[in-house]
């Protein structure tokens, strides 16, 4: 499908369907929206209503996401069966990055990517290959702090993925603002993002463009203080032997019970600061694309 001339930043739906309770993550869906338009961009919330794909969701469709039982979480491999079923799911980051590319959408705000899971690094989200594959810029506070860092980042070399530090010269940890692990490439304007997305594309490489935004600092939790707890959650988890996508929600529960309403806090920030990052990227991609096309024109 054709990209969208117009700029436009792609939603996840898991957070609100999955993520938090409700009211609040209605609240949260509403105001990743507003903030994305108040940067001039459009914003599509991306989920499945009865077996469709859906690039843009309508009030009464967001409250049904927020309030539903049974919307189903829906990773690449579950997609035939909700479509074929006609049933309503909650799209990951991986799917998300998907159906946006279908509807020619370039942007893509999350929380934090999947990765490689502490332990023996057999459990690897789909999140990583999604970006292996798929031409989606996606805006995000890092890997979720709960993974193996280093090894996400080495499959995310592996596999030609371009990690951008967004202000930074450091891969940021998710509820922390460093993790003393290097980026690719440090940008720190909207525009040296769109120059990397654009020459990327110039070249015919495949894939997405991760680009690491810092949590704003006044919602960071330190390593040396959310590691215990991080630490606690996956020994627990290893005893109950959960496996694959048992493990991630159990994880993000448990952390928070241990951290009380701070990680709350911090992933409501950083969620809300890559909306607004993503929507800037979003403007100076359209900007830079419109202005090729007057000067080839021109020509």
């Amino acid at each position: 499908m054709n990209r969208t001339s117009t700029p436009t930043v792609a939603l996840e739906s898991t957070v609100i369907s999955h993520g938090l309770p409700y009211p609040q993550n209605l609240e949260l869906a509403r105001a990743m929206e507003e903030i994305v338009r108040g940067h001039g961009a459009e914003a599509r919330t991306v989920a499945i209503i009865g077996g469709e794909l859906r690039a843009g969701l309508s009030e009464a469709e967001l409250l049904h996401l927020a309030t539903a039982e049974g919307v189903r979480k829906v990773s690449r491999r579950d997609l035939p069966i909700v479509v074929a079923r006609k049933l309503d799911g909650a799209t990951t980051v991986a799917t998300t990055m998907w159906i946006a590319s279908r509807f020619g959408i370039q942007l893509f705000a999350t929380g934090g990517i999947g990765g490689v899971h502490r332990g023996a690094g057999d459990d690897i989200s789909a999140d990583l290959q999604e970006l292996a594959q798929t031409p989606v810029i996606v805006v995000c506070a890092g890997a979720k702090a709960i993974l193996d860092l280093p090894a996400t980042l080495e499959y995310l070399e592996t596999h030609g993925v371009t990690v951008v530090g967004y202000g930074t010269d450091e891969f940021p940890a998710f509820y922390s603002r460093t993790s003393g692990l290097p980026v690719d490439v440090r940008c720190d304007t909207p525009q040296e993002v769109a120059d990397l997305w654009l020459a990327k594309q110039a070249l015919g490489l495949p894939g997405g463009l991760l680009v690491a935004v810092p949590i704003p600092a006044e919602a960071e939790i330190p390593a040396a203080e959310i590691e215990p707890a991080i630490a606690q959650a996956v020994a627990e988890a290893a005893e109950r032997g959960l496996r694959s996508a048992e493990v991630t929600p159990f994880l993000l529960s448990r952390i928070a019970e241990l951290t009380g309403a701070r990680s709350l806090e911090a992933n409501l920030a950083l969620l809300k600061n890559n909306a607004a990052v993503a929507a800037q990227i979003a403007v100076a991609v359209s900007r830079q694309v419109a202005g090729a096309a007057e000067r080839t024109a021109v020509v």
